[in-house]
């Protein structure tokens, strides 16, 4: 029965750039040509991007990518599937199977997503229909991300009518450890089903998402045969031998299951194994994954991307010396280029010199422009103007928020005048409760460290330390006890508990929706979990007000964890 050979488009692909995508999906439809491919499969909506949200309530954005379509299909030589939006009545989410120049075959995605970043069932209606294609010999089914991830549905009846290969279009974004989830997936299902699955994903990032890739190929007994590099855009080839499909099918007695087979429809599109000269595919070594490695890889690559493809070409953030800056200073020198990156150090009368010089060499070390920029002149200024309001109050909190407050209009004021992108450094800890300046440190375009939790910026910036020639953070910046700096031996112990205690608290209430009484049932310390809770709920309104960050949380601040800013429920 020979092989068949698969190629995984694995690509970096922008929303709404429906030029730039086909253009860039067709140099790789004759790249997996060359190389020999039976069938090149693109990701989930690949000519739109995803997600597209509501461009797809503009009509004309809809036949555009359908024109755009028609564009890439007259490119196409051999077979494709191809990820787009499609028009019946409704819209969907739709796959087409392109072969030789003509759309011969169109599926609708069934599974329609509507939980944590997916918002599909707002735009697209289900498809009720699958079909298989013989394809070089092999018989092969489509489906669409949601289609595969639970058991049943359309997967389940492509293979029992008699699939050999099912490839599966996604779109499916990163979050840490996800893809030990998706593998276990893919193997029970191909294991379950008897089939080999493709699966091929999107890289790169889009707003505060993250794709991270992770194409792979599955063979018939859910053994794991290629998986391409994370966050990076490849073209992932495979061979699949297709006997070994064939025999599985003949051992499970549910193949051949006379109403599974009246649901497929099939289309013939080339009955014989392709007979083109291909060049043997080398052996590739199994991925070796390392969770930080991925975490920092996906806060590189969705830097980069928000950036530049928002149009920016240069960055600037505050430099304090602190662990959250320092980091966000390294990830957007590997993100962007020293060159593209400019630090600000806004010292203030409680800016102790220690700060200032870990700052300095934190610059100094990634090659980096600093800029000093005192804010002492202009807090003076604001005492003064202030003091008839504020006459007979003690300094509290609102003279520590003025400090940071004038950092952020002074990184604002450099946006402007030279067209920077300001990039906040506050990290998941501090948004979720509260810690952070609204119009202050949460000011900028973009925060990078948005769903990071404190005790994995110190994770993550040791973790940089050890993979060059020498560290970039300063040991002094990780020895020290976090401080905003704002007053007179400030720590931000003295405003939280202790961020080994907070973080786990925080992860189980935000991420996991645990109650109070679970949390406490779980050995968490009963007045630490109501403070915190009563933090994080209280600090919706400002959370509400903060730029996007990446995503690399299971469930971020933003589209992933929608809650009422106006609400009196209270679970403490």
């Amino acid at each position: 029965m020979g092989r068949f050979r698969i190629a995984l488009a694995q690509m970096n692909l922008t929303v709404g750039d429906l030029a730039g995508n086909v253009a860039a999906m067709a140099g790789r439809l004759e790249e997996a040509w060359d190389a020999g491919a039976d069938l090149v499969a693109f990701p989930e909506l690949a000519i739109p991007g995803y997600p597209p949200e509501d461009l797809l309530l503009k009509p004309a954005f809809v036949d555009a990518n359908l024109k755009a379509l028609r564009e890439l299909a007259a490119k196409t030589r051999g077979t494709a599937v191809v990820g787009f939006v499609d028009r019946q009545a409704d819209l969907h989410n739709a796959a087409a199977v392109v072969h030789e120049g003509e759309v011969v075959g169109v599926y609708h995605k069934q599974r329609l997503p509507n939980y944590g970043v997916f918002d599909e069932l707002r735009y697209f209606q289900p498809g009720q229909a699958a079909t298989l294609y013989r394809i070089a010999g092999a018989w092969v089914g489509v489906s669409i991300c949601e289609d595969i991830w639970f058991p049943g549905g359309p997967v389940a009846h492509l293979a029992l009518a008699g699939a050999d290969v099912v490839v599966n279009i996604n779109a499916s974004p990163y979050h840490r450890g996800k893809w030990r989830h998706r593998h276990q997936m893919l193997a029970a299902r191909a294991a379950d089903y008897g089939v080999s699955l493709a699966y091929v994903n999107h890289v790169g990032g889009q707003d505060e998402i993250v794709f991270d890739g992770d194409s792979c190929v599955f063979d018939a007994a859910g053994e794991l045969l290629v998986e391409a590099r994370p966050f990076e855009e490849e073209l992932l080839l495979c061979d699949i031998t297709l006997e070994q499909t064939f025999r599985a099918r003949l051992h499970d007695a549910r193949h051949g299951h006379v109403p599974e087979r009246r649901t497929v429809e099939r289309k013939n599109l080339s009955e014989q194994p392709s007979r083109r000269t291909r060049p043997p595919l080398p052996a590739r070594p199994a991925w070796r994954h390392d969770d930080l490695a991925e975490v920092y890889r996906a806060l590189v690559v969705g830097t980069r991307d928000y950036v530049r493809k928002n149009g920016f070409e240069h960055v600037v953030l505050g430099l304090s010396g602190g662990i959250d800056s320092s980091l966000v200073a390294v990830v957007a020198v590997d993100a962007l280029g020293a060159d593209a990156v400019t630090g600000a150090s806004l010292p203030s009368r409680y800016t102790s010199e220690g700060s200032r010089a870990d700052a300095a060499a934190l610059a100094r070390a990634l090659g980096i422009e600093l800029e000093t920029l005192s804010i002492e002149e202009s807090f003076q200024v604001a005492l003064r103007t202030l003091e008839p309001a504020f006459r007979g109050r003690a300094p509290d909190i609102a003279e520590e928020n003025l400090q940071a407050r004038l950092r952020g209009m002074l990184l604002m004021a450099l946006s402007n005048k030279f067209g920077w992108l300001v990039l906040a450094t506050g990290n998941k800890s501090e948004m979720a409760t509260g810690y952070a300046t609204l119009y202050g440190d949460m000011a900028g375009g973009f925060a990078v460290l948005k769903d990071v939790p404190k005790t994995l910026v110190y994770e993550l910036a040791r973790w940089r330390n050890t993979q060059g020639r020498a560290p970039l953070i300063p040991e002094s910046v990780l020895a020290k006890a976090p401080s905003a700096e704002l007053r007179p031996g400030q720590r931000d112990v003295d405003s939280l508990p202790p961020y080994e205690q907070l973080d786990p608290i925080l992860e189980r209430y935000v991420e996991g929706d645990l109650s109070y009484q679970e949390l406490v049932t779980a050995g968490f310390d009963p007045d630490i979990v109501k403070r915190v809770i009563t933090m994080v709920d209280r600090s919706e309104y400002k959370r509400r007000q903060a730029p996007p960050g990446v995503k690399i949380t299971p469930r971020a601040f933003g589209k992933d964890r929608r809650l009422p800013i106006t609400s009196r429920y209270r679970d403490a």
